[in-house]
């Protein structure tokens, strides 16, 4: 069966809807998603979603460096934030890829930039990248490292340097840092809340509601989650509610 390439608008949004979460359209992450990606196709934002029939089977999102919901610095490059690929074997990973640099081309981009973490699949890895071009470029903790696909000779795209300073804000009691770049940022939320209630922990939650505010507070180039107690990531990444108290519990001794 042929695949469908489609390129969401609004109405796309609201009627094919997006790939993550698809199952749940009613549920306040997906809404909250979906209102999200609304709001941020003015400011650049491609989601490509290919069908085969009536099944989803992959999809890229990306941006404008100036606007893309990651901690780094890429001004004049596009920048991959999800990509995901529900057919194996058949090159829908690096087609994918392809197409965001054929716009990049088309955009006269200097070239496409990604967040990459081989240690959980929140971030893609970076193997799929390296395949199709894509060379690393900076590193930040806990993993996380920058490709890009140069199109010219540009300065590449580069990580903030103050991870350490960041982290050092939230030194007393339990931060939840989120925004709704993900519909599993929700879920995410409630499993920590469940953890630290159960442990007699009072959690701050901060909205990151604009890219300034998550450019400013984020700890991690992933950007859109992340929970600290006392000075710690704990992750940024959703967690079961007991793997979240296990961690919990580890740094409060």
């Amino acid at each position: 069966m042929a695949l469908e390439w489609i390129q969401l608008d609004e109405q796309g949004l609201s009627t094919t809807g997006c790939y993550c979460l698809r199952s749940m359209p009613k549920t306040a992450g997906y809404r909250n998603q979906a209102e999200w990606a609304a709001g941020q196709l003015k400011e650049g934002l491609q989601y490509v979603l290919v069908k085969e029939g009536a099944r989803s089977v992959g999809f890229i999102e990306y941006m404008p460096g100036e606007q893309a919901w990651r901690v780094l610095h890429a001004e004049g490059y596009l920048v991959i934030q999800c990509l995901w690929a529900g057919l194996t074997g058949q090159g829908l990973g690096s087609a994918l890829i392809d197409r965001c640099i054929q716009d990049a081309r088309v955009q006269g981009k200097h070239g496409v930039a990604v967040i990459t973490n081989a240690d959980t699949s929140w971030a893609p890895g970076p193997e799929i990248f390296s395949r199709n071009g894509f060379v690393a470029v900076d590193a930040a903790p806990y993993g996380f490292e920058l490709y890009t696909y140069q199109l010219d000779n540009a300065p590449a795209p580069y990580f903030p340097r103050d991870w350490d300073a960041r982290l050092a804000r939230y030194d007393d009691g339990l931060t939840i840092l989120r925004s709704d770049q993900c519909p599993y940022i929700e879920v995410a939320t409630a499993n920590v809340l469940e953890a630290a209630a159960a442990l007699n922990i009072k959690a701050e939650v901060i909205h990151m509601d604009s890219r300034e505010k998550m450019m400013e507070l984020s700890p991690t180039p992933y950007g859109v989650f992340n929970v600290i107690y006392n000075g710690e990531l704990i992750s940024y990444h959703r967690l079961t509610p007991r793997s979240f108290a296990q961690k919990l519990r580890s740094v409060k001794g």
